[in-house]
Formats: C-alpha cells, structure tokens, sequence
C-alpha cells in the first residue's frame, strides 16, 4: 500500500511535514494509523540506507503502534520548528507545542536509536560504506530522519525553507529556485486563479 501524503521530492524530514496536508475536502493527516505510518515509510524506504519494505513487514501490531506514535511525535515537532524558521503565518497551520519541547522531541527521537557508519572492503573492489544500526531498521530509519532535520535546521538551508502560502496549504518545502514561491504547481495554480478572482472582483 503507497502512502496518501503527496510527496514532494522534498529531503525526507519536509516530506514528513508534509504528512499533514489540506485540500478542498479538509485537512489530512497520513500518519492517522500504524497503516498510515506503515505505507509512508514504505514509501520512502528507498531514500534511506537502513529500512527495507520487508523489515516494515516483520513488525508486530504493538510495534507498529509505537513506531506511528514516535513519527507523529516528530512530524509534529518538526511542524513546530518549521514554523519558527519560516515565521509561518498560516492561522490554519498553527503549532500549539512550545518550542523548547519541539527541540527535546527532535533530539530524542536523532538519540534514539544509534547509528554508525561501517566500512566494508573485498580485495579486487572499491572500499565501501554501509550504515549499521543498533535497534530494528524501522526505528533507526526514524532516527536518521530526525537527524537530518537536525542538519536542515542548522544549516544554511534552514533559510531556503518556506511555508507554502498557497490557498489553504499546510505544507513546507525548500526553496530550490529563486523564482519558487509554492510548494507544488498545484498551490501556485491557485494562487493564480485567487488573484485574477480578487482583480476581477475588484473592476465590477
């Protein structure tokens, strides 16, 4: 099962944000279940080197349920932050948690689960990298995400990222072009079709 969160090709912190979206049916939220939590990292397992769709597969109930709950915690403390760097002023994108806890929550969930690098070298080939991880894959895989999004928000990036101010959004992207204003084609056509409705309006 693929995920419901429209993924942006943004680094896979933001694409976690983004598992809160809106449209003109309301406001989603893909991590709702362990089968929402589940179908999203199934769906960006290939962007991380410590989770595969069969190591999803071998997970209990139980555990699916702690997993959901740990990428919530992130994603909603990743949103807080998000709307600090951007000094988001979306009302319908409001962040009630504070920020301090928004910091605790990100590092514990980078603190996790311990990661480490591992080199691998046959004679005849290349040296190689793998990442070994101490905690099952998925865990881990939630960790390396809340790591990198400790890198975005202390790196230059942070000030390419930016809240979508497309009618309704809820989403972040990164600023990848100096003339992207939206997060989506999709965000910017609205955009567009609200201001020649609002300079329409305006003439009659």
């Amino acid at each position: 099962m693929d995920t419901d969160a429209p993924l942006l090709g943004e680094p896979l912190p933001v694409e976690l944000m983004n598992t809160v979206w809106a449209d003109r049916d309301g406001v989603h939220d893909a991590l709702r279940d362990r089968d929402g939590a589940k179908a999203w990292l199934r769906t960006v397992s290939a962007r991380t080197d410590l989770l595969t769709p069969g190591d999803l597969d071998r997970l209990t109930p139980s555990d699916l349920d702690r997993l959901a709950h740990r990428l919530v915690d992130l994603r909603d403390a990743l949103r807080r932050l998000a709307a600090e760097v951007t000094e988001d002023p979306r009302p319908h994108a409001s962040h009630p948690r504070a920020l301090d806890a928004a910091v605790t929550a990100l590092n514990q969930a980078a603190g996790d689960t311990p990661r480490w690098s591992a080199l691998s070298w046959t004679p005849g080939r290349p040296p190689a990298r793998h990442v070994r991880a101490g905690g099952p894959p998925a865990s881990a895989a939630v960790s390396a995400i809340a790591d990198e999004a400790v890198a975005l928000l202390t790196q230059d990036a942070r000030h390419r990222l930016r809240a979508c101010l497309g009618p309704g959004c809820v989403r972040y992207f990164v600023k990848d072009h100096p003339r992207r204003e939206w997060c989506s084609a999709t965000c910017g056509n609205r955009a567009r079709s609200a201001r020649h409705y609002r300079r329409h309006r305006g003439t009659t």
